[in-house]
């Protein structure tokens, strides 16, 4: 049952009341990303004045263009960031696919601690895993580099999609499978020929779960396992509008519009497949 088909069964005031409450919950999502743009576009003599002027009198978009100079590396940042979430999402599709696969055609021992280590895993805290981290990375030679970022980005996403897919392909029919292993057909050869296009919607849900993880997630590992400015993301970018006196707030908040801009046209035109994506994964595991 939908929601609109809910809610007419609901009296006049019960509905006012799911109103009531829609409108407070999109409130404090929306209101914090409202302050910022208009912040955005103020000049900095009007940021702190009294009493505080909500709406931006004589604002502009100078900030949107002055922030290339004050922070001369933003473009490579912000190219930064794609890069890594866009190459650690495609790593993780790779090691995802195969994974839930195995993980819902095949029955082996110990397939249940698996799952659940998987799940585990992603419990913890990335901190709780830092010291370890930067100590595997350093043996393998991957700090101050890109991987030293996709690395930890991909391994905390690899549970959850895994299992994402896993309950998506679930819902495919045995009998596709069965079909083709009686003309001869491979494991491979299935999974590339036949499950692969099918569960082509819960692939793209996985990948844009991964995208937008690895992309949210790039502060605390790029302080951590880099110091070349070269390989940073937008997240430390945005600390060259933080000067020893004072904070260019306007070029802070036009960066950080213009770092989420990818994130938000991503979701903008995929949403209704990742929506569709996830309500078929809870309908069946």
């Amino acid at each position: 049952m939908g929601t609109g088909a809910m809610i007419d069964k609901f009296r006049w005031y019960e509905k006012i009341l799911v109103y009531i409450g829609m409108l407070v919950f999109l409130t404090f999502i929306i209101a914090p990303f409202v302050e910022g743009f208009l912040v955005s576009l103020k000049p900095l003599s009007l940021l702190f004045s009294s009493p505080y002027r909500f709406w931006p009198e004589n604002g502009s978009f100078d900030a949107y263009f002055r922030m290339w100079t004050t922070v001369p590396l933003l473009g490579r940042y912000i190219i930064n960031s794609i890069f890594i979430a866009l190459v650690g999402s495609s790593i993780a599709l790779v090691l995802i696919i195969p994974a839930s696969y195995a993980l819902a055609r095949m029955a082996f021992k110990g397939r249940g601690a698996v799952l659940g280590g998987m799940l585990t895993i992603n419990m913890f805290s990335g901190a709780v895993l830092i010291i370890p981290l930067f100590q595997l990375l350093r043996n393998l030679g991957l700090l101050n580099t890109y991987f030293a970022m996709i690395v930890p980005g991909v391994a905390f996403t690899i549970g959850t999609g895994v299992w994402l897919l896993r309950a998506y392909l679930l819902r495919i029919p045995r009998e596709l499978e069965e079909a083709a292993w009686v003309d001869g057909a491979s494991r491979f050869y299935i999974l590339r020929r036949v499950i692969l296009p099918i569960a082509a919607p819960g692939i793209l849900v996985v990948a844009i779960y991964c995208f937008l993880t690895i992309y949210a997630q790039q502060f605390i590992y790029a302080i951590t396992f880099n110091s070349k400015s070269e390989y940073m993301p937008l997240a430390v970018g945005l600390f060259g509008f933080f000067g020893r006196q004072d904070v260019v707030w306007n070029e802070l908040m036009a960066a950080s519009f213009a770092g989420i801009a990818p994130v938000v046209i991503v979701f903008i035109f995929l949403q209704r497949y990742l929506v569709a994506g996830l309500t078929a994964g809870a309908v069946k595991t």
